[in-house]
């Protein structure tokens, strides 16, 4: 039963989310519909309620008008400064339509952890088990939190701010940095999927990797990862035969570097504030930690007896630490 507050023509209300009327890729347009509104609703693995892990509010207009203000003008400083790495990052997490998603990218890590370390067949039970029932709860608590907020877009708050006003920002594809009206800014993605169907607090990029990212440490019992793909020189599904100019390698130490720069690749691409993928990447620390603590009682067999408290909250100082990508 959800109906947005915003029509596609219209920004009724600039602190919620907006449909996009957007190219279908075959000369014709489609107008979004919100994916999946119901899902925090969905009964989780080891989250005692989906809101168990809450965010801070999101700045809200005019309220919190300055800090609304300054999320919007972060997402265009980084429009602006967008280098090749920039928008490698930005489009190999992107993770969207007819691809792996979000969680099946971590999958796909977890299968090189598995090879690197050649585990038995059991260990990979419990490994993938643990892994994406963390996931699994992550995207229910992120999804709860979409839909209580149901809160704007970057592209929609701009568009609402900037509108007849010249801003610097990535013009469109090929065109580089440029001034433009603010009511023509689009994010760095494709035409045919400018921002996802669904509102943006929280970021579900930023959650499935921080929880994943947790599990698999727990369980190998390191942080770290050492893994590293390289994006040839002109494959870029923005930009093609354009960018990278050369090759690219991302490489990650540990596994925190990962889903850290999974959260941040979000906020390069123009899909989320800055607010968004930090309060996640928080929230998805705790949630793996808690579905790892599930998981053991499945694997000691206490699952369900008086013996499993899993769904405590326990402290956990690495929850807290800072996050390391404001160098970026």
């Amino acid at each position: 039963n959800y109906v947005p507050v915003n029509t596609w023509d219209q920004i009724n209300d600039p602190n919620h989310w907006q449909p996009l009327r957007m190219s279908n890729g075959q000369g014709g347009f489609v107008i979004q519909k919100y994916i999946a509104p119901h899902w925090g609703n969905v009964i989780p693995f080891a989250l005692k309620q989906p809101d168990q892990f809450s965010p801070i509010d999101p700045n809200f207009y005019p309220k919190d008008a300055s800090q609304y203000w300054n999320q919007a003008k972060h997402v265009l400083n980084y429009s602006a400064n967008l280098t090749d790495r920039h928008k490698v990052i930005a489009e190999y997490w992107a993770d969207g339509p007819s691809s792996e998603l979000p969680p099946g990218h971590w999958t796909l890590f977890a299968e090189v952890v598995s090879a690197r370390d050649r585990h038995t067949l059991d260990q990979d039970v419990k490994m993938f088990f643990a892994m994406t029932n963390a996931v699994f709860d992550a995207g229910i608590s992120v999804w709860h939190f979409k839909r209580f907020y149901d809160y704007v877009r970057p592209v929609t708050a701009i568009h609402f701010l900037f509108a007849g006003k010249q801003v610097q920002a990535w013009a469109g594809p090929g065109l580089g940095t440029r001034w433009i009206d603010g009511a023509d800014w689009k994010p760095y993605q494709p035409l045919t999927f400018v921002t996802p169907p669904f509102a943006e607090y929280v970021s579900g990029h930023s959650a499935f990797s921080a929880s994943a990212a947790r599990v698999l440490k727990l369980f190998t019992g390191s942080d770290r990862f050492g893994h590293s793909v390289t994006i040839p020189a002109g494959q870029s599904f923005v930009e093609q035969g354009l960018v990278p100019a050369s090759d690219v390698t991302l490489r990650w130490r540990t596994f925190s570097d990962a889903a850290d720069e999974a959260g941040i690749s979000r906020r390069y691409g123009g899909i989320h504030f800055a607010d968004g993928d930090r309060q996640a990447r928080k929230m998805g620390r705790k949630i793996g930690s808690q579905a790892w603590r599930k998981a053991l009682t499945y694997f000691h067999g206490t699952a369900g007896t008086p013996l499993d408290d899993s769904r405590r909250s326990y402290p956990d100082s690495e929850d807290d630490r800072d996050d390391q990508d404001d160098k970026d």
